[in-house]
Order: C-alpha cells, then structure tokens, then sequence
C-alpha cells in the first residue's frame, strides 16, 4: 500500500528556553492510501497541535510531515496555500457555512477558483449528495435544516475538491447521537467509495469504532495502536480497553 501521510520525528514546543512546554514529542507514524485513521488520547495530550500541523496551519518545532511524498514542512507559503486548497479537506465541529448561501452553493464554494466546467462541477455536487442523501435539499439555505444536515453539508463541501486527505476534528461533538450515527455512516461510505484517506480526531469510542486504526497518544508522545480486525462491535470495545488504560473515557453503545 503506497504511504498517504508520513511522519518522522515530529515535535512541537510553545514559550521561550525558560518557559517552554512540550506538546508533542518525537512522533513517528504513517498512514496508507484509503485508510480511516483516529487519533485518540487524554486532554492535553497534543491531538489538536498534531491535527493543526498535519493540516497545515501550524509548523512544527522539529521533524518532516509528508503528504503524498510532498514534505508540508518544507513548503513556501504560497505553495502550501495552493497545497491546502487543492490537496486537503477539513471538516471541524463548527461547521462554518455560509448563511446567505444555499447548500448547493455552500458544497461548490471551495471549486469557484479552478478550471472545471460547471458539467464537472455539477456532476461532483450529485454524486456527493446523493451519497450523503443531501440531494433533496441543495436549494435550502443553513438555517433551514437540520444539524446533521448542516454537518453533511460540511463534509461535501470539504469532499467536492477530491482532496488526497480529509482532517476531521471533533467532527460529530455538535451532534445528537442519532445525527452522529447517520453521519458517521455517510462518512463511512465516502471512505470506501472515494477512497477517501481520513484522519479524525475524537476523544468518543463510538465515533472512532468507525476507523479502521486509531492512534492513541499520551503526553505529545506515541502510546499505542488498536487496529480493527473483526466486527465493529468487538473494535469498539479494545477502543474501551485502551482508553481506559491510557486514563479516560466512557461506554457508549456500539450495536
């Protein structure tokens, strides 16, 4: 399997030689092409300054972050800004839509400075939408549907661009447990039709039974890995297993 994101040695210090803090410290992981990865760990330790580095908008204090063979680290501003645009997606717990846009016009928002014809880029609106059976509302604006809607909303928006990796962070934490589950379905589905490689951030072991491998790291350093091989149910639980050792967590239901 070819290597999507690759990490060597990665840290990350905030303050001065006198008052610095260590939020991450020497990690080394990667991620294959297609995969549906979660990073997990306690508060505090460093999962968002790792999704902010592996996103681009934080640089690290020591280390390489390759992304499609591309180092991130080494980049120039404008061409990490064009990487950004056309390599990568982003779905967060605030879903940032416009309100003064319609859903259609929210989702094809990102494709307004490239080249496609407006064919192309009506076909990418139908396709996604239909996966994330959103196509019924595409002429409604924000306030007019739901709140899984408006995450769905979100995610096709950060998907029209056919980015090589989709960040996730916190990405059902806004959401009632039914909205969560309907959403993590469609996210599911978009990873194994697209291919999609995702990487999601969650402190929730049901929304990261949903991954195929979730990282777990402690303190800014590497922990441990629990790697699904069976049912999700039985994943779920070894997520439990492993939450509860490394300090943290409760029990939802997996069925």
């Amino acid at each position: 399997m070819k290597k999507m994101i690759d990490v060597q040695h990665l840290s990350k210090s905030f303050g001065t030689r006198s008052n610095k803090v260590t939020v991450l410290n020497d990690l080394n992981f990667s991620v294959e092409k297609g995969e549906f990865v979660g990073i997990m760990g306690p508060s505090g330790a460093g999962k968002t300054t790792l999704m902010n580095i592996l996103s681009t908008i934080l640089l690290p204090t020591m280390g390489s972050v390759k992304i499609a063979g591309a180092d991130i680290t080494q980049m120039r501003e404008h061409r990490l800004t064009d990487f950004r645009r056309e390599k990568l997606g982003f779905i967060f717990q605030d879903f940032n839509l416009i309100d003064s846009l319609t859903v259609k016009d929210n989702i094809i928002l990102p494709l307004t400075v490239s080249k496609l014809s407006y064919d192309e880029m009506e076909e990418r609106v139908l396709r996604l939408t239909k996966i994330l059976k959103i196509e019924h509302i595409l002429a409604r604006y924000p306030e007019e549907i739901s709140i899984g809607q408006q995450q769905r909303t979100a995610a096709a928006r950060a998907l029209i661009s056919q980015p090589l990796v989709l960040f996730a962070d916190e990405p059902t934490g806004s959401l009632d447990s039914k909205a969560a589950t309907e959403f993590l379905n469609y996210l599911d589905e978009v990873n194994l039709h697209e291919e999609m490689t995702i990487l999601m951030v969650t402190h929730d072991p049901y929304t990261a039974s949903y991954c195929n491998r979730v990282l777990f790291i402690k303190d800014g350093r590497f922990f441990s890995e629990v790697v699904r091989r069976s049912s999700r149910k039985e994943f779920f639980e070894k997520v439990i297993d492993m939450q509860a050792t490394i300090g943290g967590g409760g029990k939802a239901n997996a069925d």
